[in-house]
């Protein structure tokens, strides 16, 4: 089945029961027993919910899983993949990670033991020199946000595969229409599902798939235990996202690329991080793990009151903390996405108070330009 196809008819599609074209919204907490124990595959909406099931099920194709599961956000997602390190465990991460995530793992999974090691994943070299005794996992974001910078998935497998280190890849920003790690190697891919799968700014989610079994049941322990599931509503307004999803992704790949092409040759700009560009860091290597670049654009303009400038005078980019929508956003990530990084950090990541992200819609390409040239100008 081909990927467009795969969103449409992947998963469970529609409802045996009533001949409903798409999978109803069971609104329901508990279900009814026969007997003790004996019951019809669901018996508490935080063990089960056949809405939620057909979603996690989906997903689990689309990045060709073995097991989905569903959260009620992207943060809620990581901290459940994360409670399955102990006390004492070491995880190696990206060091050009989500604001949330870097949050997270400093300040509050640090405090249960779990420690973390922040490294430029997209230089594999510097995997192996830190791996320690107590490692137990490396976590990728590829493309990073926000400096969209690309990690060879392959050959990060191919390293912790020697260690018996698990791969953890975070693919929302190129979502499985672009990238599908686990046919990569990787053991858990996790999405704010927030973003491009839902892709319309409606719905908070988070998204997991585990490519075995035995990681499937650990997670799903982690999930009905602590109870950070995603609701039957949302999860029916993510499979609605996904039917478009490879639509949009298209439309948006489009657009991203006549508009970073636009901004490399802009004199008001500086450096522009974007995939599909032949001099970015990686770029062949991004364009042999994935069948796009996405719609995510980083550039800077020098200074923090030239990028205010910028968000003052834009139009039709709505100044927004979120991504992957069919609306197109900007943000100023050291003040916004990632304000929760030290200051320091954020310098020796080059994440200056110039940058500025933006996440591209479906809008017409020369709308969008003409706005951008108008701000910069």
């Amino acid at each position: 089945m081909k990927k467009l196809t795969k969103m449409i008819h992947g998963g469970i599609s529609g409802d045996e029961q009533t001949g409903a074209v798409s999978v109803p919204i069971y609104q329901v907490s508990t279900y009814k027993q026969n007997r003790v124990g004996e019951h019809k595959g669901f018996e508490y909406s935080r063990t089960g919910n056949p809405t939620r099931h057909a979603l996690e099920e989906l997903i689990a194709d689309l990045e060709e899983g073995k097991a989905g599961f569903a959260f009620g956000s992207g943060m809620a997602a990581i901290s459940a993949v994360m409670m399955l390190f102990n006390s004492g465990d070491h995880v190696i991460l990206t060091d050009d990670v989500y604001g949330g995530t870097y949050r997270v793992m400093t300040k509050v999974l640090n405090r249960l033991g779990i420690q973390s090691t922040f490294v430029d994943t997209s230089n594999i070299s510097t995997i192996e020199a830190t791996i320690q005794d107590n490692t137990k996992a490396v976590y990728l974001e590829t493309p990073t946000n926000p400096l969209l910078k690309i990690t060879d998935i392959e050959a990060c497998v191919s390293i912790a595969k020697k260690h018996n280190l698990l791969t953890i890849v975070d693919n929302t920003f190129s979502t499985p229409y672009w990238q599908t790690p686990i046919t990569q190697g990787a053991d858990i891919v996790l999405h704010s599902a927030t973003k491009y799968i839902g892709g319309h700014s409606d719905v908070v989610a988070g998204l997991v798939v585990a490519n075995s079994s035995d990681l499937g049941e650990k997670i799903h322990f982690v999930q009905n235990s602590t109870g950070g599931i995603l609701g039957p509503q949302d999860s029916w307004l993510l499979m609605r996202g996904i039917k478009t999803l490879g639509l949009r992704m298209e439309a948006i790949e489009k657009n991203a690329s006549r508009i970073a092409e636009f901004l490399v040759n802009h004199p008001a700009v500086g450096k522009v991080y974007y995939p599909g560009l032949a001099d970015h860091a990686n770029h062949d290597i991004a364009k042999k793990q994935s069948s796009g670049f996405g719609g995510m654009i980083s550039f800077d303009v020098g200074s923090g009151e030239k990028a205010a400038e910028v968000i003052d005078k834009v139009r039709y980019f709505t100044l927004a903390e979120s991504l992957g929508a069919v609306e197109s956003l900007i943000s100023v990530p050291a003040k916004m996405t990632h304000a929760s990084i030290p200051e320091d950090r954020r310098t020796e990541l080059g994440i200056t108070d110039g940058l500025i992200r933006i996440s591209i819609g479906i809008e017409d390409a020369e709308d969008l330009i003409q706005d951008l040239e108008n701000a910069l100008s």
